[in-house]
């Protein structure tokens, strides 16, 4: 064993570093609307509103903590997308990102097409009457039924991670007399320029059929062969929270060369390309995420180059901007339960949250904003840490965040850009009930996701 290991994880000085934060904001009060959902501001008291709802109203009526959705700024960048790559190309929304039968009906009314990667996520769609043919099933390790599932109801497509499931929706296909549309999900050996746990592009992973060696080759040619399967096209996906559009650029030139080489051996050329998703939100305001615009106009010139330098027909072109749509357009609200300040170092401050609501700060060390929003302050700035109430020291909601130094037990705070796999990932740790998702629009709020209860929690509990 490495001198340095401990039986419960890394140590303290490996999972808690200091932060790198950097000198406080002029004006605490000001919310950064590149963070913040389109309709988010202040009132006149200085309470934050969303959709012409204040927070404190939202906290009286649907408790805390909660997940807040601007509804309109989610249409909205809907339609971006939508608009951004125009109707020869194709829009999927990625589930995993956060999925209700609202956001599918949502996504069914703006135009969109939906990416499902479990039979949940498949059940929640089809419920909510999201056509099949506009869905899309992924998954590295689909289950016999849930393959099942998705060919009878007629998906179209199911992205094949392995050979194993090449023989799996093959044989199932022709044992229900239909050919299903299929794409082959190939990994291209590119570093994306994120953290190491959702980087999908590099051979040494989970996902797709690797491009060295020959492999996505040989799938495509057993894909070929198959009567159950319609082969349309070739899957890459780099990763998330992505910036730099070199990755794109590197996977669609190797992408490519395979769509060539498919033409050259077998005399087809694949109709479809799609580049997955993972583009990046601004979770602080140092970031910088391009507009679906600018990444649409990148994606796009990056692919037809490629393909006129192969003297190949440029292939439809699909993405998948699930947190990039969604990710913006909720915060979570919270209530400050108590304030402790540690002489030398910070504030911390624990809310009535924690890793059960968002536990991508302790799994990715993620960066994010926090606001106070019950009220202004013109108090100085004091440098806290946002925590939860999980009984585990690594329960941090933001590591490194300024806020004023008169905030209260009783006070609200939010922390922006949480719609997307805060919800998603949520749990029961130490047996919390898991937040409702509460949409805003127009000057109404409802529940599309309600608060679980204790009932429901025993409910599971047979013994």
């Amino acid at each position: 064993m490495s001198r340095s290991a401990h039986p419960a994880g890394p140590r303290h000085a490996d999972v808690l570093p200091e932060g790198h934060y950097s000198a406080p904001p002029a004006d605490l009060n000001t919310l950064d609307h590149k963070v913040w959902a389109q309709t988010v501001g202040r009132d006149a008291d200085g309470v934050v509103t969303v959709g012409g709802v204040d927070v404190k109203q939202l906290a009286e009526e649907f408790g805390t903590p909660a997940y807040i959705l601007d509804e309109a700024d989610f249409r909205a960048r809907a339609r971006a997308w939508r608009t951004a790559f125009g109707p020869d190309a194709d829009v999927f929304y990625a589930g995993k990102a956060f999925l209700s039968r609202a956001v599918v009906r949502w996504l069914d009314e703006e135009g969109l097409n939906l990416d499902v990667c479990s039979g949940g996520e498949l059940a929640t769609a089809l419920s909510a009457g999201m056509p099949a043919e506009r869905i899309a099933f992924h998954g590295n390790n689909k289950s016999t039924e849930e393959i099942r599932r998705a060919v009878e109801a007629g998906v179209g497509r199911i992205v094949l991670d392995s050979f194993q499931e090449i023989v799996r929706v093959a044989h199932t296909a022709q044992s229900l007399g239909t050919r299903q549309k299929v794409q082959i999900r190939i990994t291209v050996g590119v570093e994306a320029h994120t953290h190491e746990f959702i980087a999908t592009a590099h051979e040494d992973q989970k996902f797709g059929i690797p491009l060295a060696g020959g492999q996505a080759a040989e799938a495509v040619r057993r894909a070929l062969q198959l009567d159950g399967l319609e082969l349309i096209g070739i899957h890459s996906h780099i990763g998330s929270q992505i910036f730099d559009m070199s990755g794109f650029e590197v996977a669609a030139h190797r992408v490519v060369g395979l769509l060539k080489d498919v033409r050259d051996e077998h005399g087809v050329e694949l109709p479809e390309i799609d580049l997955g998703g993972g583009l990046g939100i601004a979770y602080t305001s140092d970031d910088d995420p391009r507009e679906p615009h600018e990444i649409a106009k990148a994606l796009t010139e990056i692919v037809t180059r490629e393909c006129e330098a192969a003297r190949l027909r440029t292939p439809r072109i699909s993405v998948e901007p699930g947190r990039a749509i969604v990710g913006p357009t909720a915060f979570t609200l919270y209530e400050v339960g108590t304030v402790k300040p540690l002489d030398g170092l910070r504030t911390y401050v624990s809310v009535d949250g924690g890793m059960s609501d968002n536990i991508r700060t302790a799994l990715y060390d993620a960066e994010y904003s926090v606001a106070l929003v019950s009220r202004t302050s013109t108090a100085e700035p004091m440098l806290a840490r946002v925590v939860g109430k999980h009984c585990e020291s690594g329960d941090i909601v933001v590591k490194d965040a300024f806020l004023p130094a008169d905030l209260a037990p009783g006070d609200l705070v939010a922390v922006p850009a949480t719609g997307a796999y805060c919800r998603s990932m949520a749990s029961n740790y130490n047996h919390v009930l898991r937040p409702p998702v509460v949409a805003v629009r127009d000057g109404e709020a409802r529940v599309i996701v309600r608060r679980e209860t204790e009932e429901d929690l025993l409910r599971l509990d047979v013994g």
